[in-house]
């Protein structure tokens, strides 16, 4: 388990009222600006580094009675506290865990509406005859630029104070070029990590053309959306699109600029994954139902296998058997897949216990594919973990360790959030 690829920065914006929060540790007031001031964060119980060169030796580079040195938005010095240099600022952690901020590499989060009717019915056990993903592309293209940006605000600030320090998120609610295009630039203000999804589905208006709607995602649509976004992805499923409508999207995307990632064997067996990595994607998400083959591949390119537990969690579907994928040496990333539909959560730690609970990860492996694993999922080695050069983006537990996560699930154990080297919780 071990993050392979730099990428470029990611900047969410935090909520102002977040900011304000309160926490139990206590904080030295500065001595120097906050863009050149040093801050020793000393007295953790036990750190999460990532870098298997420190500590247990462990993946996780488990760090006990430790300190991180942070200044401006960097890690600078990472070790046992008793060796901690001099700074300028001190913070007390009182004993509890430190991990790096969650990297939360996939989510939909431009949207309108929401769909508690559908999934009141699905857990009732009631048949329920709405449009699904079409209910919320009707709603988001009824919404107002301010709506949908008070919508990403919203669920941004919910993530920030559950330790989601980086994110992903797409659109594919719009479907239309001027509608797909609006959600990239709304997104495009909170991160560098916009991922172009103009092929969830075929809305309705093209339900006799398909291919006119693929000849859409890969002309005009793709002209107005590339320059708002870094990634192209496509739902490669029954009833969305096949192998050769995604490669021909995919290789369109890559061919102005983006670079794949795609929904890869959710709902069925399929080409998803063996595209994936023909085609170098970052990622290959959800990844449920899978040959030996496709777990073969995986495992001999640098796509990730990234998991959704909130996606089976909210639909009684088949669990991924992160297990297998792990054993045969597949990089995995835990992500919400945050979406009004099928994953209206935000919450990473949420996912962590259901994988730990529902898929056969350790809470060790868990917590390192929630964090370096959605780093590598968008190829960086800037964020998901504690060391020095990396972003000093820092989550702080009311726990003395990482396992809780796993062992108190929908205890809001997160105390405290560092985000490029600034306290947001």
């Amino acid at each position: 388990m071990k993050p392979k690829h730099p990428g470029s920065e990611s900047e969410p914006t935090a909520d102002q009222a977040t900011k304000d929060a309160m926490s139990n540790a206590t904080t030295v007031s500065p001595a120097h600006s906050a863009s050149t001031a040093s801050t020793l964060i000393t007295n953790i119980a036990s750190l999460v580094t990532n870098d298997p060169s420190l500590g247990d030796g462990s993946p996780l580079g488990l760090v006990q009675d430790a300190a991180v040195v942070i200044e401006g938005d960097r890690v600078v010095w990472t070790g046992d506290r008793s060796k901690a240099p001099a700074t300028d600022n001190r913070v007390d952690a009182g004993g509890r865990a430190v991990l790096p901020g969650f990297v939360d590499s996939h989510s939909h989060l431009v949207f309108a509406g929401d769909r508690t009717q559908e999934f009141n019915a699905r857990m009732s056990g009631r048949p329920y005859s709405a449009g699904g993903i079409r209910t919320t592309v009707a709603a988001t293209r009824a919404a107002s630029d301010e709506e949908l940006e008070a919508n990403v605000t919203r669920y941004l600030s919910e993530a920030l104070r559950q330790g989601t320090t980086t994110f992903e998120t797409k659109s594919g609610y719009g479907l239309t070029v001027e509608d797909e295009a609006r959600a990239l630039r709304i997104a495009a203000a909170h991160t560098d990590e916009v991922t172009y999804l103009g092929a969830h589905i075929v809305p309705p208006d093209f339900a006799e053309d398909p291919a006119g709607y693929v000849a859409l995602v890969t002309g005009e649509m793709l002209e107005a959306c590339a320059p708002h976004a870094r990634w192209i992805d496509v739902f490669c499923e029954k009833g969305a699109f096949d192998g050769d409508q995604a490669r021909a999207i995919l290789t369109a995307g890559k061919a102005r600029g983006l670079h794949p990632r795609i929904h890869a064997n959710q709902l069925s067996y399929g080409p998803g994954v063996q595209l994936a990595v023909e085609l170098d994607a970052a990622s290959a998400d959800h990844c449920t139902h899978l040959t030996d083959a496709d777990v073969d591949a995986l495992a001999g390119s640098r796509t990730v296998a990234t998991l959704l537990p909130g996606a089976e969690f909210s639909t009684r579907a088949e669990w991924p058997d992160a297990r297998r994928l792990l054993d045969a040496g597949v990089t995995v990333a835990l992500s919400t897949d945050c979406n009004p539909g099928s994953s209206f959560t935000s919450s990473v730690p949420f996912c962590v216990a259901l994988a730990v609970r529902d898929m056969g990860m350790t809470p060790d492996e868990a917590v390192w594919s929630a964090t370096a694993g959605g780093a590598a999922a968008l190829r960086r080695d800037d964020v998901g973990r504690l060391t020095p050069g990396a972003y000093a983006d820092l989550t702080l537990l009311d726990a003395p360790s990482h396992v809780h996560l796993a062992y108190r699930p929908g205890v809001p154990l997160v105390s405290g959030v560092w985000r490029r080297g600034e306290r947001v919780l």
